[in-house]
Parts: structure tokens; sequence; C-alpha cells
């Protein structure tokens, strides 16, 4: 690594220090020293980066410039009709449970193996005692009274049928797993016994009476409730579902979603040129939005056409639909316009957040929602934890993550009015700001563990930050993305 006060080159540095690309100062893309905590800085409300000011209209990638210089993004002026970050989460909290009482919706009957991450919609109750017969719980002998013990010729295996009953001083070999024959008072393990010259089983250790046996119901009887409403399905629930005799699950229906994509300047596929710009929502946004929970019927690329968006709107009849791009109001912004000319109720219209202010959330019907994403990458990304993962995840009725804080190891740079989502990597020693987090960049949520919530005017370093973590980097049940 480069000595205080010195950036290495990155082909210097190895995996890991790539990886953790600490933010010294967000005033400059390399981290070199800018303006001092709380002092002046660009004009412009991301310190540097591109930003996704109203009057650029959020364009995926697009390095936009300041804002207008009559009404400055981060001014007072512009800040007022836009919700504090937290107010926003709340409010798609709400409305997902008002949609959820307008819906009604019932719950569906899901095999096992297509149950993961859905919430169980009724309790899991036990189909049968868990073991439903007494069993083995290692490899060795079934003994019956004290020993030295004859041994049969015919041992027990997992699977068969009960075996004849031991009499006083008998022994039979037995596999883990199978059934006890009656009358058995311990099992003793194969490495605790010793057989003589006359086949007779000898311990090397005391016998304690039902030792190594599971008895019939040791874990839960018949109609005991294993496990209540709302329940994540992660893979031990699927387990023990089967364990106690399911076939299927009943679940609380995954929220179905509907991805339009905006903007005439992307690509699918090949390099960039001639103004045009690869899509990165496209191909990001399904695979978040299943680890959240949705099931992703379809993502569309619809241009900047306004009576084609319309169009897909007003037909559509998923829960949830979420746009990218042109919720701002630049010329070929046409979000806003057809929320307005179908009559939406506009919920939440601006975030006080950077990246992502121009994110919306819109109700199209009692139970049909919009959120309307930004179209930088970054700021896309921040809209979806802020107004699209409360929303998602309470029609799913899964529950809300506990919120967790950790020491920052650097200080950041704040934004004057706006709550800051930056991308960190967790250390034992907290979390460590990274590098690449403008909004059009996805460098540094590529590398994230989590993203920090840097309240407005900024954190010092060694402050407790709230942090909202990656589905896929807490190894939780959001890793499956099916």
């Amino acid at each position: 690594m480069a000595s205080p006060g010195t950036w290495a080159d990155e082909e210097d540095l190895d995996v890991e220090e790539a990886l953790a690309l600490v933010k010294e100062n967000p005033g400059h893309p390399h981290g070199r020293p800018g303006p001092p905590h709380g002092g002046p800085g660009p004009s412009h409300g991301d310190h540097g980066h591109a930003v996704d000011h109203a009057t650029t209209g959020g364009r995926q990638g697009a390095s936009n410039g300041p804002a207008e210089p009559h009404e400055p993004s981060d001014s007072p002026k512009s800040q007022h009709h836009a919700t504090p970050w937290p107010e926003a989460r709340d409010a798609a909290e709400r409305a997902a449970r008002s949609a959820a009482r307008a819906a009604r919706r019932t719950p569906v009957y899901v095999p096992l193996d297509a149950a993961l991450g859905l919430t169980l919609a009724a309790p899991l109750t036990a189909l049968t005692d868990l073991p439903s017969f007494d069993t083995s719980a290692m490899d060795g002998w079934a003994v019956a009274g004290p020993g030295p013990w004859a041994v049969r010729d015919e041992g027990v295996l997992a699977g068969h049928a009960e075996a004849a009953p031991l009499t006083d001083g008998e022994a039979a070999r037995i596999a883990t797993g199978a059934r006890v024959p009656p009358d058995t008072t311990a099992v003793l393990r194969t490495e605790h016994g010793r057989t003589d010259d006359r086949d007779r089983l000898h311990p090397t250790r005391e016998v304690v009476h039902g030792q190594d046996i599971r008895p019939r119901g040791q874990e839960c009887r018949s109609g005991d409730q294993l496990l209540p409403v709302g329940t994540l399905a992660t893979p031990p629930v699927l387990g023990l579902a089967a364990a106690a005799g399911y076939d299927t699950l009943t679940t609380v229906p995954r929220p179905r979603v509907d991805v339009l994509v905006l903007g005439d300047e992307l690509l699918t596929g090949g390099l960039p040129h001639d103004g045009l710009i690869r899509d990165a929502l496209g191909p990001m946004l399904p695979h978040w939005l299943r680890a959240l929970g949705a099931e992703v019927r379809t993502v569309r690329r619809i241009g900047d056409d306004a009576e084609a968006l319309e169009q897909a709107v007003t037909t559509c009849d998923a829960d949830l639909i979420v746009t990218t791009g042109g919720t701002a109001a630049g010329p070929v912004d046409h979000v806003h316009p057809i929320l307005r000319r179908i009559g939406a109720d506009l919920l939440v219209d601006g975030v006080k957040v950077r990246p992502g202010h121009p994110m919306l959330l819109a109700r199209l019907k009692d139970d049909q929602h919009l959120v309307g994403l930004p179209g930088n990458p970054l700021a896309a990304v921040s809209g979806l934890l802020t107004l699209a993962e409360p929303l998602l995840r309470t029609l799913a009725a899964r529950p809300a993550p506990e919120r967790y804080t950790l020491p920052l190891r650097d200080a950041v740079h704040g934004h004057p009015y706006d709550t800051r989502l930056v991308p960190v990597v967790l250390r034992e020693d907290g979390a460590a700001p990274l590098h690449y987090n403008g909004p059009a960049m996805l460098r540094g949520i590529a590398a994230a563990d989590a993203l920090a919530v840097v309240p407005p005017g900024g954190a010092r370093s060694g402050q407790e930050a709230e942090l909202l973590d990656l589905p896929w980097a807490t190894a939780g049940i959001g890793v499956c993305f099916t």
C-alpha cells in the first residue's frame, strides 16, 4: 500500500486492496485531498462525480454537469418537495400494506423445491412424530440387558422393516437411522465395543440405558406447531417441512413485477459507440428484484416513446411496475406527464438522498404501484433500496431486516441537505467506504458488501453508520436468485 498521504497506482494493488479502495476524500475520483469536511465543495450534489439532476433526465451512465444556475440542485428551494429518506421508505411500506389489503391475494400452494424465499401463509404443523419411531443415532450394536451379548447373524439397516425383538443378553448390528428392535435397552457405538473369539460382544465403557437412541417424538409430536405464519422459507425450513411430512407449503405469493427500461441511447450488446451506451440496468434489476422476493415477469425496452410507455403502464397487471430513467424534467422524461395523464397518485416525488433523488413512487390502482428509478445505475440502486425493497418486502410478507450500525473506517463527506448512500466493504473493525460511488458508477457497488447511510453533513471516521446489506453479501436467503 502507499504511505499515508499518497495513492498507489491501481496496478500496484493486490486484489484485497483493490476491493477496499477506501475513500480518503470523495472530492476527487482517486481520493486525493479535496475541500475539508464541512467546507465548500462543488456546486453539484455528488462531489465531482456524474450526478442525476432534474435538468439532466437521469440518463444511464450520462456524465452530467452542474444543475442550472438559477436553482442549484442542493439549494433549499430545490428540496422543498422531496421526501426525507427514512420517510420515503416508510411511505413504501405503508403503500404495500394498503395494496395487500386491497388485493387480498390468495395464498398459493408451492412444492418444496419451489418455495425457497417465500413466506409461510399458514403455520407449519407436524404431520407426524419426529422421529416417527425409535431410531439408532449411531452405527454400532443394539443391545438388550447387561453385557456381554451374543450377536445375531442378521443386522438392522435403515429403511428396513422392524426387526424381531431382542432378548436379554442379545445384540444386533445396527446402522445409523435404523429402527431399533423392540426391547432394545441401548445402542453401543462401534468404537465402544469389541468381540471376542466366541463372537461375544463386550463394552469398553459403561453402557447407559437409552444411550444413542433417538426416541419417537423426541423432536416433536404430530400436531405440534413447528413454525408460525410469517416465517421465511429458508433451506433449513424446507428440510424441516420435508421431515415433518410436507410435499407443498402454503405461502404468500411473490409480488409480480414488470420492468420497463427507458432510453433511446441504450445498447443491449457490444461496445458503446456514436453516443450510445450499454444498458446496465436491464441485466441487473431482474436478479436484484428476485433477490428481494419478486417474480419478475418481463423486462421490456421501450426507449423514449411516451405513447409506448403509457400503453405499457396502462395495460400492465403486475403488482409493481419498475421504470428506469425518465423521472426528471428533461425533454424526453415522460414518466411524470404520463402519471398525471392517467390520474396516478404520486406518493413520493423525489427523495432527499444522493444518489437517486429523482426517484418516485406512484399508486396506479389500489393494488398496483409504480416505482420510477433514475437512469444512472447507482442512482437506480439507491431507488431500488429506498422504495422498491420495502414495498416488495411488505407485499411478500417478509420480515424486516434488523437495523444495525458499524463504525466507518474513514470520514465520508455528506450532502448539505440529503442523506447519502455510500458503498462499503465490511471489515472486523468497521465499514470501509469505497471509491467510484458517483450516480453513474457501478464499480464501487460491485465490490461492496453494503451501503452506508450517511446523514446530511457527512460522517467522521469512527462514527457509527446504519448499513443496508446487499442480499447476496449477507449469505442470507437473497443469495438465491430464483
